[in-house]
């Protein structure tokens, strides 16, 4: 049921009632359409609507065509014959009514009615065979037969078996005469024993025919060898020719295929284990190594784990479940006694006291050895070792470390157990106590630390702060993070320490440099506060010194080393880090306001000099300070400093006291007994030259230094623009002021390759001038003028485009405008079917309201007449 109609409304009788002057003057009928522009002399046809005259035109024009074609639509007044061929004058009626069949016949098959409708004319076929066929079931089964056809029945005896005999089989036409005589004349007895000789008689041809086939095959087999003779000829081996034809090689693919074909497969491998894994693991080791020590410090049994083998049956399923303890003591003889478990336990734990005895001297022995030897070592080597070679030292010394530590565990395992004495058994207990722990706790101070590394060789150092990284390690505790972080402010404090003695502990300090590199990947961000509070710490008192003296001392050798701990440690190529730059800084103002007034100083110099270069390596920057500090260096050596040709900038001085620190006192000596060395790092606090020849030896080892640094500058600079006018004072220097003919060969040799860098690196820069005349200018495109006659929109250039254009625009409008008249026409009509709808319903429901009113009359009236018959 649809909605019921709407009432009109007092205005749409108004409306219609109105004429059109009326209309026009309502405002409330008028539609103003707004512009954007006023143009004048443009006539505008749709500047005022009336939206409710054109809606009442529009439906009153649909109803007039649209509501008369709705309403027709289904409907003829008149017949006509629509058969094929009525109005063909051409066509016989014979053929007519053919094609009328042929298309009616047509018509069925294709029609959706029967599209499920089996003909019964067609034949069903499975796989090619005929269903009605395959339902005879002709195939019929033999199960007295062994030969190929096994599984076949013969039909007569099929027939008489399952068929109700022969007298009950159904009969075929051509069966009749005197085959239907002689079967009626014979038993079924005499029937079944046919049969069976029949069936037996088939059985005996296929066997002889199988034989047959047989023996013509060993036939065949035997011809074919004595044919195959012929065809695959091989000469014999005596009548071959010596050289025999070379087999083609293999192509390169097909090496490949074959490589691949015999490729071991990968295998699947155990799960990584994550750091956290890994540091719990190693810190049960440490801890079970460290509960052993101590058990062999207090004089206790060592249990033999190793040698614990239990007893599996063959149904053990090795899951882990045990019933009961074994509990049943193991007898054994020694000497014709019995000896009972706990007997053979204590001559274990003895002979276990010995070994472990033997063990710790032998390993404080090796310390002591390797202790001598890495002293010694280090100091013939300069401590500015790179980052990487540390790293694996430390990784090689903790497989060594770790590879001893399993050795003693085992030694003390599998050697044979004997009795101890008294004395025997104390002097394991104090080897034991003499063995360094495997677990540390974390210091709480830097007085902590420095009494846990006091009176140990570097090694022992090393390896007392690797423990106590590993059992300290943050996964392990809640607060490990923060004792780590504050473990590596302790290391850097010590290190200072170190290189502030005299003579300074360079080795411990190359011992420590890689701990220190694995506590900043741990803390990146704590590591870098703790060193720039070291930066500004020295800083600090270079301020406070430049105050009260009016100049700066060059730092100690304690900040050099933290600066090259900064390098090693944190990247330098970085446009600005937190620690480098200041760093960089601190470097360029220890160059530039350091005054050299001695052999120390030039020493130190040089060593910031080396720093500078490490941290400007991979970045290429120039820095000035460093260039000046070499060029005054090497001015130190110049004896005559009149008409130099180049100028010197502080700290150094053209002429003056300390202008002369690495002038030769005796040329020829030194040169012909100088060898080329290292500079120590201990040079700078103090220096022992007693004669003037050591003294000679180090300015030359000094100017030496300085001559490598000015080479690897050269090699850094050599792309700059003006790198000429960088190096041109050296050259200077270099060519006419500097007596290399008074030095040895391997310094003249270098002296000869920084002029040789620095000449091949002149380039001819001209002066800037004006051109002559004025430049050519570039070809330019000429710009095309389009002609715009209608503004705003956008049309061709040519009268065909324009036409185009034109056409493509009206075709759009045309579109929208017959979209906009079908959606009015669809809402039209669909207005209409709702109004039929609601008119039917009303119809519908007038209706039953009769019904239902005669029906009420009707039962009123019985009710009546019903009351009046009980009066």
């Amino acid at each position: 049921m649809g909605k019921p109609p709407k009432n009109k409304s007092l205005a749409d009788k108004v409306r219609k009632t109105k004429t059109s002057t009326q209309i026009k003057n309502n405002p409330f009928e008028v539609k103003v359409n707004r512009k954007k522009f006023d143009v004048l002399g443009r006539k505008t046809k749709h500047d005022v609507g009336l939206p409710g005259v054109s809606r009442s035109k529009a439906i009153n024009k649909r109803k007039e065509t649209l509501l008369k074609e709705y309403k027709q639509k289904g409907k003829a007044n008149k017949f006509i014959d629509r058969r094929f061929g009525e109005y063909d004058t051409k066509m016989e009626p014979e053929e007519k009514i053919l094609q009328r069949f042929a298309m009616e016949r047509q018509r069925a098959h294709d029609g959706k009615k029967d599209l499920y409708n089996l003909n019964e004319e067609e034949e069903l076929t499975h796989y090619g065979q005929s269903l009605a066929e395959m339902e005879k079931h002709n195939d019929l089964v033999d199960s007295d037969s062994d030969s190929e056809e096994k599984g076949l029945l013969s039909a007569e005896l099929t027939a008489s078996h399952f068929g109700g005999g022969g007298l009950l089989r159904k009969k075929v036409p051509g069966e009749k005469g005197a085959e239907g005589d002689s079967l009626k004349a014979r038993s079924r007895q005499e029937l079944i024993e046919e049969l069976i000789q029949k069936s037996k008689q088939e059985k005996r041809e296929r066997q002889t025919q199988k034989e047959e086939s047989q023996v013509l095959t060993e036939k065949l087999d035997q011809d074919w060898k004595s044919i195959q003779a012929l065809l695959a000829h091989k000469t014999p081996k005596a009548e071959r020719p010596e050289k025999e034809e070379e087999k083609p090689k293999l192509d390169e693919y097909d090496m490949m295929v074959r490589e691949l074909g015999f490729e071991m497969k990968a295998q699947p491998s155990e799960r990584l284990k994550t750091p956290d894994e890994l540091a719990r693991e190693e810190k049960e080791r440490l801890q079970n190594l460290e509960e052993d020590r101590i058990r062999r410090m207090m004089g206790d049994v060592v249990e033999d784990k190793a040698k614990m083998v239990t007893h599996f049956s063959a149904d053990d399923l090795n899951d882990g479940f045990i019933l009961d303890k074994e509990d049943k003591a193991a007898l054994s003889y020694q000497g014709g006694k019995l000896i009972t478990e706990e007997e053979s336990e204590d001559e274990e734990e003895g002979q276990h006291g010995e070994n472990d005895q033997e063990d710790g001297s032998a390993e404080e022995e090796g310390d002591e050895g390797s202790d001598s030897e890495g002293e010694s070592g280090e100091e013939e080597e300069d401590s500015q070792s790179d980052l990487d070679s540390e790293g694996e030292s430390a990784g090689e010394e903790e497989e060594e470390e770790e590879a001893v530590e399993r050795e003693e565990v085992e030694e003390s395992v599998g050697q044979p157990k004997s009795s101890l004495t008294e004395e025997e058994r104390k002097a394991q207990q104090e080897a034991a106590k003499a063995e360094l722990p495997y677990t540390f706790t974390a210091p709480e101070s830097y007085e902590d630390l420095k009494a846990l590394l006091l009176d140990h060789s570097p090694d022992i150092q090393r390896l007392i702060v690797a423990r106590t990284q590993k059992s300290n390690h943050p996964s392990l505790a809640m607060g490990n993070k923060i004792k780590l972080q504050k473990l590596f402010g302790f290391l850097l404090e010590y290190v200072g320490e170190l290189a502030s003695r005299s003579p300074p502990e360079l080795a411990t300090i190359d011992k420590l440099i890689p701990e220190l590199y694995g506590l900043c990947q741990l803390y990146p961000e704590k590591s870098s506060h703790a060193m720039q509070a070291a930066l500004v710490d020295s800083a600090r008192i270079m301020e406070e010194v430049l105050e009260v003296k009016g100049r700066l001392p060059f730092p100690p050798l304690d900040m050099l080393i933290y600066l090259k701990i900064a390098a090693l440690l944190f990247p330098t190529s970085d446009f600005r880090h937190p620690v480098t730059t200041p760093s960089l800084l601190y470097i360029s103002q220890a160059l530039t306001k350091c005054p050299v007034t001695s052999l120390e100083d030039v020493t130190s110099g040089l060593m910031l000099c080396c720093l500078a270069l490490d941290y400007v390596s991979l970045s290429k920057r120039f820095l000035p300070e460093l260039v000046n500090f070499l060029l005054g260096t090497l001015h130190l050596a110049v004896p005559d400093k009149i008409s130099l040709g180049y100028s010197v900038v502080p700290p150094f001085r053209h002429a003056g006291k300390c202008s002369e620190l690495l002038v030769l006192s005796d040329p020829e000596a030194s040169s012909c007994t100088w060898s080329k060395k290292s500079l120590p790092l201990s040079g700078c606090q103090r220096l022992e030259l007693p004669t003037e020849l050591d003294q000679d030896h180090y300015r030359l080892s000094c100017l030496s230094t300085c001559l490598d640094l000015l080479k690897q500058c050269c090699l850094f600079y050599n792309d700059l623009t003006s790198f000429t006018h960088i190096v041109h004072p050296i050259r200077t220097l270099l060519t006419k002021h500097i007596p290399v003919q008074t030095y040895p060969v391997v310094l003249q040799e270098l002296h000869g390759k920084i002029l040789e860098a620095v000449s091949s690196a002149q380039t001819t820069q001209c002066p800037l001038v004006f051109e002559k005349r004025k430049p050519i200018p570039l070809k330019l495109y000429t710009p095309k003028i389009v002609e715009v006659l209608d503004y705003g929109k956008k049309r061709g250039n040519t009268k065909e485009e324009k036409e185009k254009e034109r056409f493509k625009h009206k075709y759009k409008k045309e579109f929208k405008g017959a979209l906009r008249e079908i959606r009015k026409d669809t809402r039209f009509l669909a207005r209409e079917k709702l109004n039929e709808v609601m008119s039917r319903d009303s119809e519908w429901k007038r209706k039953v309201k009769e019904l239902f009113g005669s029906l009420a009359t009707q039962e009123g009236e019985w009710k009546a007449l019903k009351r009046r018959k009980r009066k």
